[in-house]
């Protein structure tokens, strides 16, 4: 079954009523944890962002310290799945400015990584990747934000 686009649903769901929506709503959060997880930052975090990304960095921070470091299969694994959280959490806000944030924070704790992430070809190549990405896309942004994130990008020892 093919589903319809963005503006056959826009049009479909001007037509509803209110408590039509909001049944839709519930059923959409009670599918996958990823439409629940959007809702909750729609309705609970959108109006602030910045708290939003000082709970988005205290669990990157607890996350990073519960790392297996014994064994590099999990530590990569590990790393690969903090990284898809920051760019899932970035999704869900939309905005630039937090996105370029969460991974400027991501890479500072992988700089500080204990083992260095510097050793290891797999996880160092990540850790170019996302420098790069960040690079490029701070170009994107006001010239104060730029500013601001490339004093952050300054801390990290590979650049």
């Amino acid at each position: 079954m093919k589903p319809a686009s963005a503006k056959e649903i826009r049009d479909e769901l001007k037509h509803l009523e209110r408590e039509e929506l909001l049944e839709i709503v519930q059923r959409l959060a009670r599918f996958k944890k990823e439409n629940k997880e959007l809702l909750t930052y729609l309705l609970f975090d959108a109006q602030d962002e910045e708290e939003y990304k000082l709970k988005v960095k205290t669990e990157l921070d607890e996350e990073f310290i519960e790392i297996n470091r014994s064994n590099f299969y999990y530590t990569k694994k590990s790393m690969r799945k903090l990284l898809k959280n920051v760019k899932k959490y970035s999704r869900y806000s939309g905005k630039k400015e937090t996105e370029l944030e969460l991974l400027i924070y991501f890479l500072q704790k992988m700089d500080n990584f204990k083992p260095s992430v510097q050793r290891n070809k797999i996880l160092k190549n990540m850790y170019d990747r996302q420098l790069d990405f960040v690079k490029r896309n701070m170009e994107k942004l006001h010239e104060d934000l730029q500013y601001d994130l490339k004093m952050e990008l300054e801390k990290l020892s590979g650049t």
